[in-house]
């Protein structure tokens, strides 16, 4: 209520205290005088609003000033509502204690409304709703990486096991050939040489025709090896092929299920502590986000996981060359203004939010803060 409707009341009071002169309207008139009073002191109160580093929700300014999709919306709201306050920076904790304990009057930055926090204190309707996102190291597409994976246990194994068959079919053609055709294939271990480029050249059906089998045994091993290398081709391709891929999907994540036996951090005391542990994973503790994709930058764990508005922000502020974000956003958080339970503001805030969230300015706050994000 304005402080200019409320003179304009008392002024009516005051006009029909004037045509009565019974002691019912006396007194009705000076009951609703010192509420009006009250209310009007009550109005100047300067409310104490707790805060936290919580980009882009929630952020300190180079003029050590708070701004942010949040700080934004509460100025809002606190201009519809003629409300006066301040903001203290405090931690998660000391946000939803100070707000239980009345040592602040609301709490806003990226607070994720939970049934234990609710048990707590009051929350208003939820003003942003989002879910939990997985950073992984940036994947390397370097050629550094490519001649990795070739040198490989997963890529050597299957070329070792063909030269060791082309070793065995080499030595085949010798033994039948050596014989009757020392031009081509000569003794000792300068034939066994022979038969190993004849055996790889058939195989991949090259032939050059610098040499070919003269004896019926070596000719029907040549007959025998030509069918058989079609085969054998297209499996070690195949097991090639398969065993490098194999090596990136046992690396690849791509959701909670992946995170099975992976080193994982995360902030403890938050929401994304909650839910990995509904999940039932465990994870390393780090003070900060931006502790966390440091620690997945250096390689000390595989994956980090926390709000993905405030990942995404802080990746493309400081990593976007060293890690990035598994595509989909897992589990759900609503952010709410947490207040003191059964306070005041809470039905006033909640009509001036429903309000405010229809409007083309909130559309444009989130445009600002989130972008790329809103459809994530």
């Amino acid at each position: 209520m304005s402080f200019k409707l409320k003179y304009t009341i008392l002024r009516y009071l005051s006009s029909t205290l004037s045509l009565a002169v019974t002691a019912h309207k006396f007194v009705l008139f000076v009951a609703c005088y010192f509420f009006l009073s009250s209310a009007v002191i009550a109005q100047d109160e300067t409310l104490t609003i707790a805060t936290k580093q919580a980009p882009p929700f929630a952020m300190l300014d180079a003029d050590n000033q708070w701004q942010g999709l949040s700080i934004s919306l509460w100025k809002a709201l606190a201009e519809e509502l003629d409300l006066k306050y301040r903001f203290e920076e405090a931690t998660l904790s000391e946000m939803i204690e100070g707000v239980a304990t009345a040592k602040y009057d609301a709490s806003i930055a990226a607070i994720t409304i939970t049934h234990e926090r609710e048990r707590r204190v009051d929350f208003t309707h939820p003003y942003h709703t989002t879910g939990y996102g997985i950073v992984v190291p940036l994947a390397d597409t370097s050629w550094w990486s490519m001649i990795s994976r070739l040198l490989s246990m997963e890529f050597l194994q299957p070329v070792g096991l063909l030269f060791l068959l082309l070793a065995f079919v080499g030595t085949c053609f010798w033994l039948a050939e050596r014989r009757k055709n020392k031009n081509e294939f000569r003794p000792g271990l300068q034939g066994v040489g022979d038969g190993f480029w004849f055996s790889a050249v058939t195989m991949t059906t090259t032939g050059y025709g610098d040499m070919a089998p003269r004896t019926w045994p070596g000719r029907i091993i040549g007959m025998l090896w030509m069918f058989t290398a079609l085969v054998i081709t297209s499996t070690f391709t195949g097991m090639i092929a398969s065993s490098l891929t194999t090596a990136r999907l046992d690396q690849r994540i791509d959701g909670p299920n992946d995170l099975v036996g992976i080193t994982t951090g995360s902030i403890a005391g938050s929401a994304s502590d909650d839910w990995l542990r509904r999940q039932g994973l465990e994870f390393i503790p780090y003070q900060s986000v931006q502790d966390g994709l440091d620690a997945v930058a250096n390689s000390e764990v595989r994956s980090f996981v926390y709000d993905r508005p405030m990942l995404a922000y802080l990746i493309g502020k400081s990593h976007v060359n060293s890690v990035e974000l598994v595509p989909g956003t897992f589990g759900r958080q609503d952010y709410g203004i947490a207040l003191t339970a059964g306070s005041e503001l809470r039905e006033p805030l909640n009509r001036a939010l429903l309000q405010y969230q229809s409007s083309d300015a909130w559309a444009a706050l989130l445009r600002r803060w989130l972008g790329p994000e809103l459809n994530k």
